[in-house]
């Protein structure tokens, strides 16, 4: 079982709630500072923290995903070359995995759907994907690991490589100068204009260029992270 589950930080959790709702995500999960969300395919999390500029986090996003049992994840993953370890986070236990790039980042506990399976949400927007990003200086490095995890290829050139995963969202490994976590971005098997004006009727400021839609990011208002949110379609045949 895998499945991509960025988690996004941001003082402006209301806000991005409305977003994700109009953007026919669906919460599942909800608690005072943190709320997560079935996309018809890859879950999100949504992370409260304070608007201060001792908190870096705010307007960025952690690279993750979820997996089914842990312990057996792990294992499979040091079988497979990739390093991994059980162990306990903010969130409870949880499987750290280290990149040959440095990079890091966490595999978390998975839960069932109400019939016994690993389905998202049937009221989710079934077209929409989650898309995590890993930014990397060694992008075929990188997107080995991918694969040690259990992720499967489905486009790579000299600059960028994206994954599938087996129980949903979309993985990518893109090119940079320092091993990170890369900006929230979603995929969308549709038309893009039926779900523009879905976005206005919600009040969202969003904008098509060339077959990209860009959606007004919420974190923006501070000025610390990107001016829109983009969702493309998928590769043609993918």
């Amino acid at each position: 079982m895998l499945r991509a589950r960025p988690i996004h930080f941001t003082s402006r959790l209301e806000p991005w709630v409305e977003l994700l709702e109009a953007l026919g995500l669906v919460a599942t999960s909800e608690a005072r500072d943190r709320v997560e969300f079935d996309a018809g395919s890859g879950r999100l999390a949504l992370q409260r923290v304070s608007h201060q500029q001792s908190e870096p986090r705010d307007g960025s996003t952690a690279f993750g995903v979820e997996v089914g049992v842990l312990e057996e994840f792990a294992r499979r993953t040091r079988d497979d070359g990739t390093r991994a370890a059980v162990t306990e986070s903010a969130q409870g236990e949880t499987v750290h995995v280290t990149g040959r790039d440095g990079f890091g980042f966490f595999a978390g506990q998975a839960q069932r759907a109400a019939d016994g399976s690993w389905a998202t949400s049937d009221k989710a927007d079934p077209a929409l994907a989650v898309v995590a990003t890993w930014v990397s200086p060694d992008v075929d490095g990188s997107a080995q690991e991918l694969a040690n995890i259990g992720a499967r290829p489905r486009t790579a050139d000299d600059e960028s490589a994206t994954f599938t995963t087996k129980n949903g969202g979309i993985l990518q490994v893109v090119h940079g100068t320092a091993p990170e976590s890369g900006d929230l971005a979603f995929e969308y098997d549709g038309g893009l204009e039926p779900l523009l004006e879905r976005l206005h009727e919600g009040g969202i400021d969003a904008r098509i260029d060339d077959d990209v839609l860009y959606v007004a990011n919420p974190d923006a208002v501070g000025g610390s992270a990107p001016a829109s949110i983009v969702i493309r379609k998928p590769a043609p045949g993918k």
